[in-house]
C-alpha cells in the first residue's frame, strides 16, 4: 500500500475523494473543488463566505500565520475577511508565555485585516508536537457576487500581484537557519522578516483585483507559483501560456532556494496573488493594485485547452510536493 506524503494531497486522489460527494444542496453555490479554498452559501441577506486552513509546516509566529492564510482565501472571492475562529493544538510543555505571543500575534493581524475573533477552541495535547493552529475564516458578500477560481475565460490575461515565494523564505529561514550559514546576513535577515515585510497578505490587492474586473482570483501556497497557476487552470478549464521571464521574484527567496537546492516555482508562495482579467481591464486593475504598493506584472494569457506552458508551447511542471514540505521532511 502506497504512503501519502505529506503536505497537500495528490490532486487525482482529491479528484476521486470529491467525485464520491453526494448532490449539493441549492444553497452552496461554491463547493469543494480543486482549486477553489473558499466555499460560498446563498443565505437570504447575500452570499456567507468560509474558508478553513491549518499551519503545520512552520511554529514561526503562527497565530499570525493562520489569520493571514485564511483571510487570503476569502479576499480571493472578491469578499472581506470579517469573522475568525482557530483551534489550538498546543504540545505538552507550553508555556504560558508562549501561548499569549500566539494570540498577540493572532490580534494583531487580525487588526490588520479588519477581522475578529468569534470562538474556537485551544488545549495542550500529545497528539502534537508543534503547535498547531487550524482556522476558519468567514466574509459575507451583502450583494451576493463573488469570484472564483474557476472564472479565467479563454482571452483573458493573467497578472501577478506580489513576488514569490515569500512564504517560503520565511519558513526557510526559520526551520532551516542551520543551513543557510553560507548567506550573508542581510539575506537571511530579510527572510526571517518577511513575513511582516512584504508580507503574505493578499487581502487589499485581491479586493482592488475584484472591484476592477476580475474573472479570476487565486492564491499560490502549497505547490508554488506552478501549482497555483495549475489549479487556476484546472478549475476554469482553460490552458494557461505563462512568460517565464516575466515572474515577480522575492530574491532573498530565489538566494535561500539557490544555497538549499530549491526550485522556487514550487515553494510556498503566499504573498502572490493570481487575477485574470479581460484584456481592456489590466490597465487600470493593475493601476490601482500598484497604486497601493503591490507590484504588478503580466504573467500570461488564457486560451482553450488545458493545462500550463511557456509560451513557446512546453509543459510547465507541477511538482508532486512543495519544496518545503520536500526539504524539512
Amino acid at each position: 500500500m502506497v504512503q501519502l506524503p505529506t503536505g497537500k494531497l495528490p490532486s487525482a486522489l482529491l479528484e476521486e475523494l470529491l467525485g464520491d460527494l453526494p448532490d449539493a444542496p441549492a444553497e452552496l453555490r461554491v463547493g469543494p473543488a480543486i482549486g477553489e479554498d473558499a466555499c460560498a452559501i446563498d443565505v437570504p441577506a447575500g452570499a456567507l463566505v468560509v474558508a478553513a486552513d491549518p499551519i503545520t509546516l512552520t511554529g514561526a509566529e503562527i497565530g499570525a500565520h493562520a489569520v493571514v492564510i485564511n483571510a487570503n482565501d476569502v479576499a480571493a472571492t472578491g469578499v472581506r475577511p470579517r469573522w475568525f475562529l482557530a483551534t489550538l493544538l498546543l504540545p505538552p510543555g507550553t508555556t504560558a508565555d508562549s501561548v499569549r505571543e500566539l494570540f498577540a500575534g493572532m490580534l494583531r493581524a487580525l487588526a490588520a485585516c479588519g477581522a475578529y475573533l468569534v470562538g474556537g477552541h485551544t488545549e495542550v495535547t500529545p497528539a502534537v508536537q508543534q503547535p498547531v493552529v487550524a482556522g476558519q475564516m468567514l466574509g459575507f458578500a451583502e450583494d451576493g457576487r463573488i469570484i472564483r477560481t474557476g472564472g479565467v475565460q479563454p482571452g483573458d490575461v493573467v497578472v501577478q500581484a506580489g513576488a514569490a515565494p515569500v512564504e517560503g523564505a520565511a519558513v526557510f529561514a526559520a526551520e532551516a537557519k542551520e543551513r543557510l550559514a553560507g548567506l550573508d546576513g542581510t539575506t537571511l535577515a530579510a527572510a526571517r522578516g518577511a513575513l511582516a515585510d512584504p508580507g503574505i497578505s493578499i487581502v487589499e490587492p485581491a479586493l482592488l483585483a475584484a472591484s476592477h474586473g476580475a474573472t479570476a482570483l487565486h492564491d499560490p501556497t502549497e505547490g508554488g507559483l506552478a501549482a497555483g497557476l495549475d489549479e487556476l487552470a484546472r478549475a476554469s478549464r482553460v490552458r494557461l501560456s505563462i512568460d517565464r521571464d516575466a515572474v515577480l521574484w522575492f530574491e532573498p527567496g530565489l538566494a535561500i532556494c539557490r544555497e538549499l537546492g530549491a526550485d522556487p516555482w514550487h515553494t510556498l508562495a503566499s504573498g502572490a496573488l493570481l487575477a485574470a482579467f479581460p484584456p481592456d481591464a489590466v490597465a487600470s486593475a493593475r493601476s490601482a493594485i500598484e497604486g497601493a504598493g503591490t507590484p504588478t506584472c503580466v504573467l500570461g494569457h488564457a486560451s482553450a485547452g488545458s493545462g500550463i506552458t511557456t509560451l513557446d508551447g512546453h509543459a510547465i511542471a507541477v511538482a508532486k510536493r512543495d519544496e518545503v514540505a520536500r526539504l524539512l521532511d
